[in-house]
């Protein structure tokens, strides 16, 4: 039979080369390194770094000091208010200065540092939740490339396939809401110590980044656990239906003719 498509024959076997690759890779990472690397989690999961009884101890110090009360002499006590209010809205100042706020142009102590052990901890998962973004990305890709044509009737193999393509998608997804849970961490944490840096007399503020620290330590145990779970159901899921996946159509209907 003619193809109603001509494909250069140089570029069929360099796409027929990328797909025995995808497979090769795919299936190693199926029978290999997904049990070896949902143990590794397990493990993980065992370490001390994630064992913290006491949450205070994953605390970091807070270096700002309440400054000393200024008095204010009479020109400055309240007299000249609608003139001084005037100049601050002029220099870009919004009202907020002036509800007692410090105007922070250097910090004495130096750099405010981020909680080390948090930091040290994060960098350990972000690593591992790339590298299951990356295998479930092969995984899908050889699984999508062994649909086979659309045709009526006998689906029933190809409907797992496209169960096991969609369950990969949504672990993809899951794992890609980690990295930006991370970043929404951080960045909330910089806008609470900047606060600390504006008022420093105000506890709340420096008990709410403490609040900050013990739940994003909970959480990076919490993703641990579900890299390690989501591990286990595609090995267990994707072996539990090889064959299907592999052979999606069989042969039975050819033999009634």
């Amino acid at each position: 039979m003619t193809s109603l498509l001509k494909v250069d024959s140089e570029t069929k076997k360099k796409v027929d080369t990328f797909r025995e690759r995808i497979t090769s890779e795919a299936e190693h990472l199926v029978a290999s390194f997904f049990p070896k690397k949902l143990l590794e989690l397990d493990a993980f999961l065992k370490e001390p770094i994630l064992n913290v009884v006491d949450l205070k101890d994953i605390h970091s110090e807070i270096n700002f000091k309440v400054p000393e009360p200024v008095l204010l002499t009479n020109s400055h006590d309240g007299m000249d208010m609608p003139n001084s209010r005037k100049r601050k809205m002029e220099d870009g100042v919004g009202d907020e200065n002036c509800q007692g706020g410090a105007r922070v142009l250097v910090l004495p102590e130096g750099m405010m540092k981020s909680n080390r052990k948090l930091v040290i901890l994060i960098e350990r998962v972000k690593p591992e939740i790339r590298t299951l973004i990356e295998k479930c990305n092969t995984v899908k890709m050889w699984v999508q490339l062994l649909i086979p044509r659309i045709e009526d009737g006998n689906n029933f193999g190809v409907s797992i396939q496209e169960e096991t393509v969609a369950e990969l998608r949504t672990v993809e997804g899951e794992a890609a809401s980690y990295l930006d849970q991370i970043s929404r961490y951080y960045i909330t944490r910089a806008k609470l110590v900047s606060k600390i840096a504006k008022y420093p007399h105000v506890e709340d503020y420096r008990i709410t980044v403490s609040e900050i620290d013990e739940k994003e330590y909970i959480s990076l145990k919490i993703i641990v656990s579900e890299l390690r779970n989501q591990y286990v159901s595609l090995h267990d899921m994707i072996l539990k239906n090889i064959e299907k996946i592999k052979k999606p159509r069989s042969c039975n209907n050819e033999a009634l003719y």
